[in-house]
């Protein structure tokens, strides 16, 4: 039963993940672009991974 309960939720926690982050580059942009990009591929990722997870999961 746990693990049903966990792969219901993951895909929630990875697109809160993703929003932390892109908050994350929201204020890191001005002042340390590298870092903010580096930010922006991650959140990236976790939404895709999130948006995956729901559709195929």
């Amino acid at each position: 039963m746990r693990g049903v309960v966990m792969q219901s939720y993951l895909p929630i926690i990875l697109l809160a993940v993703a929003g932390f982050l892109i908050g994350g580059v929201y204020a890191t942009w001005k002042t340390a672009r590298f870092f903010a990009v580096v930010l922006a591929v991650a959140a990236l990722m976790a939404v895709a991974g999130g948006i995956g997870w729901m559709i195929y999961g």
